[in-house]
């Protein structure tokens, strides 16, 4: 009997999710915003947990049904605070998109303004402006005024910042939010130079650290919230190895707009698997974070000084390339970040391409930048130090450079990564890092 087009269907999904995880068994994945969870992680969210609803805050729910959810989404948010050392964690937002709309909606109104860095500037695209269909502007109504940035630093501009809110002051058009952290993120931003001046001014300060997560819990990088941000939102699972999701932490202060925001003014539901993911990866976090953090920064400086050594123009070398998990490199000088990302990922090496300072100006947009990023938050999970970022960038140096076929260093990337295939910094490692796991 022939098979039915919704058996073929049915068939063809499941193919391509195996294709996918060999791929990934025999790529290098350097994508900043991705990460592997361990295999605790994964068995969190294929949890029945996924087919629940527990709106409102545990032990207020709308539903019943809710008693070891709420013992776990309790977990969590201890687990959250101790990580972060925070008053106050909301682990609800089921991305960091939706953790900043939190922020959004609980400290200011439609048209009011926000302070935030540009996209070339690192921002990103959940801070932007309506026009770019950016998140604050055109879902929650705000204008965006743009930090003054030093591209030579690669971060915001104190001085320049502090004579713009003087100004946007006598316009009458003085900012309610000032957000801090981005996309493109090598170093950390001037929350400390910048807090008491934000505040005289009564502006509220967040601090995005979706990329920069795993670095702020592991000791790091900065400590926004001792630095002088009131509240600080992140995504789950960059440097920081949950499932996807979000977590605005913040303190009792706070507490109560947060709250609201996020139920019943943002979700329903809230992925109560993914909350299960990220209770076990925050307890990842502290015990093995420290160790991790501080491979990845050795990692990411290993990386962008072998780039640069064969050639490349790595952005931010007066401040040695990078303080945290990213690297950016300016290709204009053998194509464009489009095109360089195509050529990369049919040797197996998957990056983004970026937008860098002068892009826009220049004429360049997304899709044709000017830089690519990337990021060894994924590689370092999986037991790679600095050995192996000299081989990456010996790699990419042959593909970039050398414009050698990307089909002929392929045998050798997936001969390089035969010996990394679990993950590290865990407490269980049995089933492999990118094992397909067959539940039919």
């Amino acid at each position: 009997m022939a098979k039915s087009s919704n058996k073929e269907s049915y068939d063809k999904i499941f193919s391509k999710l195996k294709e996918h995880h060999k791929w990934f068994s025999n790529s290098i994945p350097l994508i900043a915003s991705e990460n592997i969870p361990s295999p605790a992680v994964r068995e969190a969210i294929i949890s029945d947990f996924g087919n629940r609803y527990a709106e409102g805050w545990p032990g207020e729910r709308v539903y019943a049904g809710c008693v070891y959810i709420d013992d776990v989404e309790f977990e969590c948010m201890k687990l959250a605070k101790k990580l972060y050392k925070a008053k106050f964690a909301d682990v609800r937002p089921v991305s960091g998109v939706v953790a900043n709309l939190a922020i959004y909606s609980a400290f200011s109104n439609p048209g009011d303004i926000m302070l935030a860095p540009s996209i070339p500037a690192g921002g990103h695209i959940s801070h932007g402006k309506k026009e770019h269909s950016g998140t604050a502007g055109l879902v929650h109504g705000l204008e965006i005024e743009f930090y003054p940035f030093n591209a030579e630093e690669m971060t915001i501009d104190v001085d320049k910042t502090k004579a713009k809110v003087k100004e946007l002051e006598k316009n009458g058009r003085l900012p309610k939010i000032a957000m801090f952290g981005g996309s493109l993120f090598l170093f950390p931003h001037p929350v400390k130079e910048l807090a008491n001046f934000l505040k005289s001014y009564d502006i509220h300060i967040n601090y995005d650290a979706a990329h920069v997560a795993g670095l702020i819990a592991g000791g790091k990088f900065q400590d926004p919230l001792r630095e002088g941000a009131d509240t600080m939102t992140m995504s789950t699972h960059k440097t920081l190895f949950g499932p996807q999701g979000g977590l605005v932490l913040g303190s009792k202060e706070h507490e109560e707009k947060i709250k609201k925001a996020m139920f019943p003014g943002l979700t329903s539901s809230h992925h109560i698997h993914h909350m299960a993911g990220k209770a076990i990866a925050f307890a990842e976090a502290l015990e093995f974070g420290k160790d991790y953090a501080s491979q990845i920064l050795k990692n990411a400086k290993a990386f962008g000084e072998a780039l640069s050594d064969f050639g490349f123009k790595v952005l931010g070398e007066s401040r040695g390339f990078t303080q945290s998990h990213q690297i950016a490199v300016n290709v204009l000088d053998y194509s464009d970040g489009g095109k360089v990302e195509a050529e990369l990922e049919k040797a197996n090496i998957i990056v983004n391409r970026q937008l860098i300072p002068g892009d826009i100006k220049a004429g360049r947009n997304y899709f044709h930048p000017g830089g690519i990023r990337l990021g060894v938050s994924e590689i370092t999970r999986i037991g790679m130090k600095q050995k192996e970022m000299k081989e990456i960038a010996a790699f990419i140096k042959e593909i970039v450079i050398e414009k050698k076929d990307p089909k002929k260093i392929l045998p050798k990337i997936k001969a390089f990564r035969k010996d990394y295939q679990k993950v590290q910094y865990c407490f269980d490692k049995k089933l492999g890092a990118y094992e397909y796991v067959k539940l039919r």
